[in-house]
C-alpha cells in the first residue's frame, strides 16, 4: 500500500483530534498473574506435549503442566480461568498474508463468489460497484475486490466499457480474486497514464481490445502496479475503518501474529504507528517489497529498525517472481490444461526475468537479508531455486530460511532441492478447497492438481514448512488452513491428492510454531512453553477429537501478551 495518509494521521493527532490516543488508552492490560486450568493444552513444543493448564505472569508464560501443578502457584491475587475441558492452543500465526487487507470490506465492494461471497453473475459484480459509486465522493476511487471470472455465469472478466457505464466521474477498479490483476475504467486508465501507446511493462500485460492497441481495462501483474499505488492512497477515516475491521476480524479467529507480506515505506511506518498507539494489538511481521525499496536495501539507506516496534518486526525482503495459476499468470514448465485464449503452448510468464532474478537474489543475500519469494508455477520455482543456489554458492549462509511463498506447483525434485538449500516453503494449502475443482478441470489438469501444495513430500524430505491463507485472497480462517492440509477436500466435495495429506498435529504446527520458526521468532512465540509470550487461544473444542468438524470450532478467547483482546459473548 502507498499510505501517504500516515502524515495525515500524525497531523490529526497533533491538531488534537486524539481519537487514536483515546483508543490506545483502552488497550487491554494483562493481569499480574493468571492461570488457565482444566483444559486440553496443545503446547506445540518439540514433543507435541498435551497438558492441562498454563500459568501466565504478566505477558509471559510462567509454567505449563497439570491443573494441580498450576493451582499450586495460585495466590489471592491470581486470576483463575477454568477452561472446563475446552482446548488451549498457541495463538495462530499468519505465515503469509496482507494485513490489513481483509479490512477492505469496510471501504470497498465485496465481489467474491461462493464459497466466499454471494456474487454469481456479471450483473451482480457491476451492481455492487454501482452501489459503491453512489456513496463515493466524485473523483474518488470506486473499488471492488475478489471477483473470479471462472465462477461467474459469463466466465469472463468485466470490461472497460462496462466500468465506464458505472461512472465517468470516478476511477473504477475491480480487483481479481487472485490479487494479480485488475480491470479499470477509462478514468482510471487516464489517471495513471495508460493508453494505446503504452507498452507492456516488464513482467506484465496490458489487455487490448481485439484488433487494436487500445487498452480493454485488464491489467495483469506489473501492469497493475500504478493503479494499485494510486487507489490505495486513502483518507484518514478510511484507513482507520479498514484497520479496525482487520484487527477485529483477526482477533475473533485467534490470530495473534499477523503478517503484512509486502510493504512500502509508507505502509510499514503506518503499521508501526498504529501498533504504538495500541490500535493494532496483534504482533506484526513485515516483509519489505523489493520493488518499493529498491536500491535503499543495498546502499545503506534502509534501516529495519525504522519499521520496527515492540510488537512489529521487519523480517524478510519479498520478491514476486510470477503470478497466480487461477489468473493464468503463474509460470509453468508445461502448458495450462485449458489453453489460454486458444494458445495450446501458453504456460504463463515470469514477473521477473531469470537473469534479473539472479541478480536481485544475489545482491540481497550478500547484503544479509532473509529473502521471501513468491512462486506458484513450477518453472518459476525452478528459477527461484536456481537463483538462490547460485547466491548460496557465492555467499554461504548456514541457516538462511529462504521462504518460498505458495510453492503451489512444486515438483518432488524441487522439494528435495529445498531441503539441501535451506529453503522453507509456505504452502497456500487452502487452494485445494477454494480452487481445487477448477485447478483439476480448467487450469492444470488432474495429475498436477493432485500434488499442489505438497506438504507430505515436504515431510518426507525433512523440509520444514508453514501454511497460510494469503488473506484477503481467501478469508483469514486458520482452522481452514489446518483442515485443508489434513483432508485436501475441494469445495465440490472431492479429495484432491490424498497422498499429500498430513496429520492434524502437523497441520496445527504449520500455523503456530513452524510459522514462527520460518521468520526466526520460534524462541518467543508459536508454542506454549515457559518464557514465551503469553499468546493464547481458547477453542470451543479439540481439533484432534473430530478433525473433519474442526472448522466449526469457535474461538472463545484470544490472548496476546497475557491480555484478553477478544472474548466470545
Amino acid at each position: 500500500m502507498n499510505w501517504k495518509t500516515v502524515l495525515l494521521v500524525l497531523g490529526a493527532i497533533v491538531l488534537g483530534l486524539g481519537v487514536l490516543v483515546k483508543i490506545a488508552i483502552r488497550t487491554p492490560v494483562p493481569p499480574a498473574h493468571q492461570v488457565f486450568i482444566n483444559g486440553n493444552v496443545l503446547t506445540m513444543d518439540a514433543n507435541n506435549t498435551v497438558a492441562e493448564a498454563v500459568a501466565v505472569r504478566s505477558d509471559l508464560i510462567e509454567a505449563v503442566g497439570s491443573s494441580d501443578d498450576i493451582m499450586a502457584l495460585v495466590t489471592a491475587d491470581t486470576t483463575v480461568v477454568d477452561l472446563r475441558g475446552r482446548t488451549l492452543v498457541p495463538g495462530f500465526i499468519d505465515a503469509h498474508g496482507h494485513f490489513p487487507g481483509s479490512g477492505m470490506s469496510a471501504i470497498a465492494a465485496d465481489l467474491n463468489s461462493p464459497p466466499i461471497g454471494n456474487i454469481n453473475t456479471m450483473a451482480e459484480v457491476l451492481g455492487a460497484l454501482s452501489e459503491r459509486a453512489e456513496s463515493t465522493p466524485e473523483g474518488d476511487w470506486v473499488t471492488g475486490f475478489g471477483y473470479d471470472d471462472t465462477l461467474l455465469a459469463e466466465m469472463r472478466h468485466p470490461t472497460r466499457a462496462e466500468l465506464d457505464a458505472i461512472s465517468t466521474q470516478h476511477p473504477v477498479v475491480a480487483m481479481h480474486v487472485s490479487g494479480h490483476m485488475v480491470v479499470v475504467n477509462s478514468v482510471a486508465l487516464a489517471r495513471v497514464g495508460i493508453d494505446a501507446s503504452t507498452p507492456n511493462p516488464e513482467g506484465g500485460v496490458i489487455g487490448r481490445r481485439a484488433g487494436s492497441q487500445e487498452p480493454n481495462g485488464l491489467l495483469e501483474e506489473t501492469a497493475r502496479l500504478s493503479v494499485m499505488h494510486e487507489m490505495q492512497d486513502l483518507g484518514v477515516l478510511a484507513v482507520y475503518r479498514m484497520m479496525k475491521s482487520a484487527v477485529n476480524e483477526y482477533a475473533s479467529i485467534g490470530v495473534t501474529t499477523a503478517q503484512s507480506g509486502g510493504v512500502s515505506a509508507q505502509l510499514g511506518k503506518g503499521l508501526v504507528l498504529f501498533s504504538k498507539l495500541g490500535v493494532i494489538p496483534q504482533r506484526l511481521i513485515l516483509f519489505a517489497f523489493e520493488t518499493d525499496f529498491g536500491e535503499e536495501l543495498l546502499n545503506g539507506d534502509f534501516q529495519a529498525e525504522d519499521y520496527s516496534a515492540e510488537r512489529v518486526q521487519m523480517a524478510a525482503v519479498k520478491i514476486v517472481a510470477d503470478g497466480s495459476i487461477q489468473g493464468y499468470t503463474g509460470y509453468l514448465s508445461r502448458p495450462y490444461h485449458t489453453p489460454y485464449h486458444g494458445d495450446a503452448n501458453y504456460a504463463g510468464y515470469a514477473a521477473v526475468p531469470r537473469e534479473k532474478l539472479f541478480k536481485q537474489v544475489l545482491d540481497l543475500h550478500r547484503a544479509g537479508y532473509q529473502i521471501a519469494i513468491h512462486g506458484n508455477g513450477d518453472e518459476s520455482i525452478e528459477d527461484i531455486l536456481d537463483a538462490f543456489e547460485a547466491a548460496q554458492q557465492a555467499h554461504p549462509v548456514d541457516d538462511p530460511r529462504m521462504i518460498l511463498i505458495h510453492s503451489q506447483m512444486a515438483r518432488e525434485d524441487q522439494v528435495a532441492r529445498m531441503q539441501a538449500l535451506g529453503v522453507t516453503p509456505s504452502f497456500f494449502s487452502a487452494h485445494t478447497y477454494y480452487w481445487g475443482d477448477r485447478h483439476r478441470d480448467i487450469f492444470i489438469g488432474p495429475d498436477r492438481a493432485a500434488v499442489i501444495s505438497p506438504a507430505r513430500w515436504a515431510q518426507q524430505y525433512g523440509v520444514r514448512f508453514s501454511s497460510h491463507l494469503d488473506t484477503p485472497v481467501t478469508p483469514m480462517l486458520p482452522l481452514q488452513a489446518v483442515w485443508s492440509q489434513v483432508f485436501r477436500q475441494t469445495s465440490g466435495g472431492e479429495v484432491l491428492g490424498p497422498e499429500q495429506r498430513i496429520g492434524v498435529m502437523d497441520a496445527l504446527r504449520a500455523v503456530t510454531i513452524d510459522a514462527a520458526w520460518q521468520v526466526f521468532q520460534e524462541d518467543n512465540r508459536g508454542s506454549l512453553e515457559p518464557g514465551k509470550y503469553a499468546d493464547l487461544v481458547v477453542l470451543s473444542g479439540n481439533p484432534l477429537d473430530e478433525p473433519m468438524a474442526m472448522r466449526e470450532l469457535q474461538v472463545e478467547r484470544t490472548v496476546i501478551g497475557g491480555a484478553t483482546i477478544y472474548q466470545r459473548q
